[in-house]
């Protein structure tokens, strides 16, 4: 099922004198996964209830398709919150079998779903088992799978991988990269940065109620990339401390990581580098989701 792209525009909330989400604008668009993070307190499970109707937000709008979200349209979304909700003492396939069906999917096509989720999540062989036999890590698949078994057009997860084993996290994520690849727009939230870094397409990074950087991650790493440059060659790499207009960060023999105070700085380098000998490589160095989040929250 192919989504149309979920926009939030101007979403503030307060509660009494407290606000707690400033102008949140932000797309998420089929087919990509957006990752959405930020400290404790900082207001994404606040922002993801309003886009599912659980709170109303003082201002601001959400639309699927530039259309105001509906009842109906919420109904096809598919929901992990944060504070897990399956029946304990049902069996894992009784358990994603009766979600699907209130969904309206027909019972054998609901068996057949809940079959094929469960068993790509890796608990094909724990269908009979209840859901509180399970592991936390198992529950939490259990979850994901209750999230993805009506098709979804939209999917909001808050902490899909809390709990899970680094084994876990890549079977979850691979299901997760699946139906993004199948046109369902994703917007998760996670406190695990190396884990978003690696899988979302877009990135919100939310502080104190407000959007501090928005956009896909490989732009965002872009604009953050200042004029930090690595360098591998052949040689000594020793000679860029004498090197007017460079800060050497970091040096081991051919390789240097170091900043230029400007892009002709950075050219000059490589052109005396070449003059030197065979440069293996030489690029800019892109922070990482961390340093940037450390960045523009401070």
């Amino acid at each position: 099922m192919t989504s149309g792209t979920l926009h939030l525009h101007g979403i503030t909330k307060s509660y009494g004198s407290r606000r707690v989400l400033d102008d949140v604008t932000f797309d998420v668009a089929p087919g990509r996964l957006t990752g959405f993070v930020g400290g404790n307190g900082a207001g994404k499970t606040t922002t993801m209830r309003i886009v599912l109707g659980l709170l109303s937000s003082d201002s601001g709008s959400v639309t699927l398709d530039d259309a105001p979200v509906t009842g109906a349209d919420r109904r096809t979304f598919g929901y992990m919150p944060e504070e897990r909700g399956l029946y304990p003492k049902m069996k894992v396939l009784e358990q994603i079998v009766y979600l699907a069906r209130l969904h309206g999917i027909g019972k054998a096509d609901a068996v057949d779903r809940a079959t094929g989720i469960l068993t790509e999540l890796g608990l094909g062989e724990r269908l009979g088992d209840t859901i509180e036999s399970l592991s936390l890590g198992n529950q939490q698949r259990a979850q994901i799978a209750a999230a993805l078994v009506h098709d979804p057009k939209v999917m909001i997860l808050d902490e899909p991988f809390s709990g899970l084993d680094p084994l876990a996290v890549d079977v979850v994520a691979s299901t997760l990269q699946a139906t993004a690849a199948r046109g369902t727009a994703i917007l998760f939230s996670s406190h695990q940065l190396d884990v978003v870094e690696r899988l979302c397409d877009d990135l919100v990074i939310l502080a104190g109620g407000t959007i501090r950087a928005a956009g896909s991650r490989d732009g965002l790493r872009a604009e953050h990339a200042g004029n930090r440059y690595e360098l591998v060659s052949a040689g000594d790499a020793g000679w860029l401390r004498t090197e007017p207009g460079v800060t050497v960060v970091d040096f081991e023999g051919g390789y240097a990581l170091f900043d230029a105070d400007d892009a002709d700085t950075a050219q000059r380098v490589l052109r005396a580098a070449v003059d030197r000998g065979d440069v293996a490589s030489f690029a800019p160095k892109h922070p990482s989701l961390a340093q940037i989040f450390k960045e523009v929250i401070q």
